[in-house]
């Protein structure tokens, strides 16, 4: 069976949202962020990024980690597109040309999107002060350009990335934007992909991770 490591409040959301997508059985085994705890390495800490049997499979000390029949993978876009094209159906690519764009989307979500995306979702916060909204003001502003390219792509394209449907490269993208929405200005400046974005996250798949990472300590 597929293992994932990581809690559900992690990047681990993305594989989770997908094994649900495709039905696919995981156990998920929950390896939480060693920033979260005042102390990682104290005897009786739960199982982390920084615990010596977490690390002897994962170097990095970073999750989620996924094992799936010996092979062991631990970037999230990675799992996601292995699995999608392992097992994805209307999900995964249909010949080489789509597995590439699928890629290519993710790859641009996490290199284009993610940084400045998580700029806005740690530092929005009633209590912010002007250090931090000028911060998230030059991250939309870096937005401006990648967030163009999405909306006009999913205009043209049958409101999908790839394909004229729903694919692993929705999911990643969509994940990836949902940082940037801690703002409630992105989705008045992005019509078209907030209604995208929620056409996303009203797939019961997303509901299902979505209430069980809820259920998890903040």
């Amino acid at each position: 069976m597929l293992i994932i490591h990581g809690v559900t409040r992690s990047r681990a959301s993305r594989i989770i949202w997908l094994c649900h997508e495709l039905d696919l059985p995981f156990e998920q085994r929950p390896v939480i962020q060693a920033y979260r705890l005042a102390d990682a390495t104290a005897k009786g800490a739960p199982l982390n990024t920084r615990s010596p049997e977490f690390l002897a499979l994962s170097p990095a000390g970073a999750i989620p980690v996924i094992e799936d029949e010996g092979l062991v993978l631990s970037e999230s876009l990675a799992a996601t597109l292995h699995l999608a094209r392992k097992h994805g159906g209307p999900l995964g690519p249909a010949d080489a040309a789509e597995d590439a764009l699928m890629l290519q989307w993710s790859l641009y979500a996490a290199t284009g999107i993610e940084p400045d995306a998580l700029t806005i979702q740690m530092l929005t916060r009633p209590q912010a002060d002007a250090g931090d909204r000028a911060l998230i003001d030059d991250a939309i502003s870096r937005l401006e350009r990648p967030l163009r390219v999405v909306q006009d792509h999913l205009a043209a394209h049958g409101g999908h990335l790839v394909g004229r449907r729903f694919t692993v490269a929705d999911l990643n993208m969509a994940e990836i934007l949902r940082y940037a929405w801690a703002d409630p200005r992105m989705a008045r400046k992005w019509p078209g992909i907030a209604a995208w974005l929620a056409g996303c996250q009203n797939r019961p798949a997303f509901q299902r991770m979505w209430q069980a990472r809820l259920a998890e300590p903040a």
